[in-house]
């Protein structure tokens, strides 16, 4: 009896009482989700816990944004707002302007060919459009305020600009189609603004110079000798051939009392009209212009070019075969 009761007691097993989940429904187990009543948690952190996290973090942000603001108020300081911190040598931009012309087509495909038909309005309004829109600026009443009437004669004042008088292109003119209704349409040049940049300025004929820009600055008074010159030309003997020659208004050269540019409020950069004379019709003609002054590097490379632009015309006209 003893031993089958011994028996009884090594074969008799404690059960271990696991967890029992409540049954709820989803929504009731959303609700506990959000708010647990047994362990005063909402959301699973008590109010303790959500009081301690939201003092961490509003710390934490509070010194964050205090440093940015001491790194922006630092940045701020180092800069002005008018001219840049790094300037020529310095700069990403350099100490050679690049010289540019209009029109110039919004189609990336069209390069820097200018086309027109004489017996087609709209390829003519195209360009006549484009050069209205960029000599919009220039058109606002230059009067009062800043703007000065300058001549090489007086030095500019500090705060003022010089007046870029419109009416001086001569035929180039929105009234006159800037002569795309001809075979002596006009182009306009500018140079690149670049901050503190002044030309050194060639006052005598150089090296390589056409020879009509040599005459064109000897006839000048050496007064009115300070300015960058400009040429143009066919770039191949048979482009040369294809033109009747240039005219430029309101002269050769941008003046030197435009320069330097130290981005004073309404300044504009100087520009000279270009009128290509009798182009010859239904054959492609390559133009190069140049700016000429001693710092004011030259190349011709398509892949490199330097101190000039290069851009092609052609104009048909279908009464020429």
């Amino acid at each position: 009896m003893a031993t089958k009761l011994n028996e009884d007691r090594a074969t008799k097993v404690e059960e271990f009482q696991f967890h029992v989940i409540p049954k709820r429904t989803t929504w009731e187990n959303f609700q506990n989700a959000v708010y647990d009543p047994d362990k005063q948690e909402f959301f699973g952190r008590t109010k303790r816990s959500w009081y301690q996290l939201l003092i961490f973090y509003g710390i934490f942000y509070t010194c964050l944004a205090a440093l940015f603001a001491i790194c922006t108020r630092g940045l701020l300081a180092t800069l002005d707002d008018r001219a840049p911190k790094w300037q020529l040598e310095t700069s990403l931009i350099g100490t050679n302007p690049g010289l540019g012309f209009r029109p110039i087509s919004s189609e990336t495909r069209e390069g820097s060919l200018i086309w027109y038909n004489l017996k087609n309005a709209c390829t003519t309004s195209k360009w006549v459009n484009l050069l209205d829109e960029f000599l919009l600026p220039y058109r606002v009443k230059q009067i009062g305020r800043n703007y000065r009437s300058c001549d090489f004669d007086e030095e500019l004042g500090d705060g003022y600009v010089c007046v870029v008088d419109v009416d001086s292109f001569g035929p180039c003119t929105s009234g006159n189609n800037y002569g795309y209704n001809s075979t002596s349409p006009c182009v306009f040049l500018k140079l690149n603004k670049i901050f503190g940049w002044v030309p050194t300025y060639y006052t005598k004929g150089q090296e390589g110079m056409p020879s009509d820009l040599k005459e064109t600055i000897e006839n000048e008074a050496k007064d009115n000798r300070t300015a960058v010159w400009i040429s143009c030309e066919g770039e191949n003997p048979v482009d040369k051939e294809r033109i009747g020659g240039f005219n430029y208004y309101p002269g050769r050269g941008f003046p030197g009392y435009y320069y330097p540019y130290v981005n004073t409020e309404n300044y504009l950069s100087p520009l000279i009209a270009v009128q290509i004379m009798n182009v010859e019709p239904n054959a492609i003609v390559n133009i190069e212009c140049r700016a000429w002054a001693g710092n004011i590097n030259y190349s011709g490379s398509d892949k490199n070019r330097e101190g000039s632009v290069h851009f092609e015309i052609l104009v048909d006209d279908p009464r020429v075969t």
